[in-house]
């Protein structure tokens, strides 16, 4: 007996977008609304082993690799699939949400991939998702320019072998999609309608152009998620008719029990993989939120305080370039969030000069590629890889067998010497409020302090003081982290803002919001996963 027919999608509470029927097609809503019935009851019961996971963190304060996938990580013989030639050299890539001028510059950027992001450097209103979709077809089809209003500068697109190839990044599994729901009035979750849209309209397209439906995979906590991420790849090749193993994904190491499943995920997505990523601010979150009541040595320094020179940090990522080599994966560093200044060359001078030694540092290590959030930070990043690749793509050949990397390595966060001080809950408080206010104006990516912000930066801030506030941290200048001291320094904050930009400004953005929903998300003894979710409540559009 055939499957019964898709459930028909509705679009809820969401004004007509222009152009969106180019997007929300029939035939595309059926696909999504497919993917909605075979995988969301899985995607359901994985984020309840979330949940279990926790809760067993919380009792033992420990994390080790898992002795059920032992054979996986003992056989010597397997490997990923070959990189498509497209993804063979990602010594530079470039991350940045998919407005249109976004689209236009990270393409024309010198680096060899763009990440397009519909995650957490996206907010998610539905014009962002319907919109992003848009934009990523129109470049595709080279239909697509740009005009500054304020400035009247035009964005065109370079030649086609000028341009970086796309790695498109869906939201997160814990996501739903509120605007796009079933006929029960269930909520599509948001990486399979970001996946499906995108890998309806434009598998075929990218095969055409030598290319192909390349994805970054975020905030995977299990060999388990992989596994079901590969389930959603094999389905929709077939469904779309094209060869099993077109699709090529690269999964963040971004949160700690992914960490201890390296291997275990590449051999799940073997066909389909091409690599993992050092996602190092998602990942200090990560580590944070899972042994946020394990007492003192799990309390974190000021986030800037923590290099990846650190010991623990420095196991997680050499641990992860000798994963991905030994299996034949490509092994990408982290992010370089620099904002150059247009006003201020000293700033410039010292910050070019860490991104050098960051990406010094990552080349030297093994690392096959980097990323950075600006393009004027691309030729420094490039110029770090070339040194080290010259004419070859990557340095896949670099096996890194000195490294040995015990499972306590990855948790010693009792190795660091720095402590937490005023000055970074006053810049955690800072960066939240700043954060949220414009996330709730439908921005994902933000530069504050000459720093390109995310919404995995705002989730270190607010999860450091809880953190802080729970643990009864003492700070440098002797006082102890309560909630009176967070609500006093935030209420300092806004005091500051409301001077600086004016009443009329103020007004007119979301700073009381903003600052309301930091101290709830900070403060609140019922930790929430994901800050993202209950700003999704307030966010309009």
């Amino acid at each position: 007996m055939s499957a019964p027919a898709p459930s028909p999608l509705a679009i809820v509470d969401a004004e007509p977008l222009p152009r969106q029927e180019e997007v929300l097609t029939d035939a595309a809503l059926a696909f999504v609304a497919e993917l909605h019935r075979r995988f969301t009851p899985r995607r359901g019961e994985l984020l309840a082993r979330r949940a279990e996971r926790r809760a067993e963190i919380a009792r033992t304060s420990t994390l080790d690799f898992l002795p059920e996938t032992a054979a996986i990580r003992e056989d010597p013989d397997w490997r990923v699939a070959p990189a498509p030639a497209a993804l063979n050299d990602r010594r530079v890539e470039i991350t940045g949400p998919t407005d249109r001028k976004m689209t236009i510059n990270a393409l024309n950027s010198g680096a060899r991939v763009w990440l397009a992001d519909f995650e957490d450097a996206s907010a998610p209103t539905w014009e962002n998702v319907v919109l992003g979709q848009v934009n990523l077809r129109d470049a595709y089809t080279r239909n697509i320019d740009f005009t500054d209003a304020g400035s009247g500068k035009s964005y065109a697109l370079r030649a086609d072998a000028e341009l970086a190839t796309v790695v498109m990044r869906p939201r997160g599994w814990h996501l739903d999609e509120r605007h796009l729901t079933d006929a029960d009035g269930t909520p599509v979750p948001g990486a399979l309608v970001d996946f499906g849209l995108y890998f309806f309209h434009n598998a075929q397209r990218l095969i055409d152009l030598g290319k192909g439906p390349y994805f970054y995979l975020p905030k995977t906590e299990s060999h388990l998620e992989a596994r079901l991420w590969n389930d959603v790849f094999v389905f929709a090749q077939d469904y779309v008719g094209i060869p099993r193993g077109t699709v090529r994904a690269t999964v963040l190491i971004e949160t700690i029990t992914a960490a201890y499943e390296m291997e275990e995920i590449l051999y799940e997505l073997r066909d389909h993989a091409s690599g993992l990523n050092a996602g190092r601010w998602d990942y200090l979150f990560s580590i944070i939120k899972n042994f946020r009541d394990g007492g003192p040595r799990f309390v974190l320094p000021d986030r800037n305080a923590v290099t990846m020179t650190a010991p623990f940090m420095r196991a997680y990522t050499e641990l992860l370039v000798r994963t991905c080599h030994k299996r034949g994966a490509h092994a990408i560093g982290g992010m370089a969030a620099f904002i150059p200044s247009r006003r201020d060359a000293d700033v410039n001078k010292v910050a070019f000069e860490k991104v050098r030694a960051d990406k010094d540092r990552e080349a030297g290590d093994g690392f096959d590629g980097s990323w950075v959030a600006h393009p004027d930070l691309v030729p420094i990043a490039m110029e770090s890889f070339d040194k080290v690749l010259g004419d070859r793509p990557n340095q896949k050949d670099r096996l890194r067998e000195d490294v040995d990397v015990k499972a306590a390595d990855l948790i010693a966060i009792d190795s660091l010497t720095a402590k937490p001080t005023y000055a970074g809950l006053v810049n955690a408080v800072q960066v939240g409020i700043r954060y949220i206010e414009a996330w709730l104006r439908g921005l994902g990516a933000v530069a504050i302090f000459n720093l390109m912000e995310d919404a995995a930066t705002a989730e270190i801030s607010r999860s450091q003081i809880w953190q802080w506030t729970n643990a009864g941290v003492v700070l440098d200048t002797g006082e102890k982290v309560t909630a009176e001291l967070a609500r006093r320094v935030a209420a300092e904050d806004l005091a500051a803002i409301r001077a600086e930009i004016g009443e009329e400004a103020f007004a007119a953005g979301h700073w009381q919001q903003a600052h309301d929903l930091l101290l709830t998300v900070s403060l609140d003894e019922d930790y929430a996963d994901f800050l993202t979710l209950p700003a999704y409540e307030q966010l309009r559009g």
